[in-house]
């Protein structure tokens, strides 16, 4: 299915059903039982965003995509993510969505089976990103949203290729359905989080670290940190995709994806 068809599915379907999709328990193998998947979005997206994944994996394990537009701390938001997952979960956090699950892990490592890292931070933001943010914030505030993402962040998304103007307009769609005080609540979350390098070199268990190679906004760089900080972890850098490698390269990402979660759901360590 090509890629535009993927996001014209997703887009269809409300956002109960994204989060109900896949909600039964598979079986692989000889007796191994699949753990329930959390996927969490990043900054103005919604389970839209995880379409393709939803599509690839929903038939064989429960997929949760909360939303990340509740509350103004990353600490706030990570607390409602646990009251709605399961006891013991896989999850995954692509960009604001990776920075809220570090703080997931922070709260409760005990409840997280596997964690993947998609094009996200473990850093403190600094001064200059503050900076930029300020103006954005009053501007999404004053009835500016769309042009804020049309002009200032839709353009540091995507690497060129095949089906960009589907997902950023699929990226349009679900900033413009959060509105406005979202994209506030979410900003002052992202401006005030702490760093958690601390948090990553405590996992002990199945870890990928994943991104685009061209991600303008959350740099190799950055993935090369956190796969050192974790130990075992498996670095993955996708070729022709940029920021949201979910959308841009589904193929490739579920792939890194796949071979995780085998790996998360036949953790001897992982207590079912």
């Amino acid at each position: 299915m090509r890629l535009w068809h993927l996001c014209g599915l997703w887009h269809h379907r409300s956002r109960y059903r994204l989060r109900q999709a896949g909600r039964a328990f598979g079986r692989r193998g000889a007796g191994v039982v699949t753990l329930p998947l959390v996927l969490l979005p990043g900054m103005m997206c919604d389970g839209r965003l995880f379409g393709p994944q939803i599509a690839a994996f929903g038939a064989e394990r429960e997929i949760l995509t909360p939303g990340l537009a509740g509350a103004d701390t990353v600490a706030a938001l990570a607390e409602k993510v646990l009251a709605q997952a399961p006891p013991r979960f896989a999850l995954a956090g692509l960009s604001m969505g990776g920075i809220v699950a570090m703080e997931v892990l922070r709260q409760a490592p005990e409840r997280v089976a596997g964690l993947a890292l998609l094009d996200t931070n473990p850093l403190a933001e600094t001064d200059e990103v503050k900076a930029r943010r300020a103006p954005q914030m009053v501007k999404a505030a004053s009835g500016g949203l769309a042009s804020v993402m049309r002009d200032e962040m839709k353009p540091n998304y995507l690497a060129p290729g095949e089906g960009r103007a589907a997902v950023l307009d699929l990226c349009m769609e679900m900033a413009l359905d959060l509105g406005p005080e979202a994209f506030l609540r979410q900003s002052r979350a992202l401006r005030d989080r702490p760093d958690q390098t601390a948090t990553l070199a405590r996992f002990q268990g199945p870890a990928l670290v994943l991104c685009g190679a061209q991600d303008a906004l959350c740099p190799v760089a950055r993935h090369d940190l956190m796969a050192g900080l974790i130990p075992g972890a498996k670095l993955v850098v996708i070729e022709g995709a940029g920021h949201l490698p979910v959308l841009e390269t589904p193929e490739e990402t579920n792939a890194a994806l796949r071979r995780w979660l085998t790996e998360v759901d036949g953790d001897p360590h992982a207590d079912r």
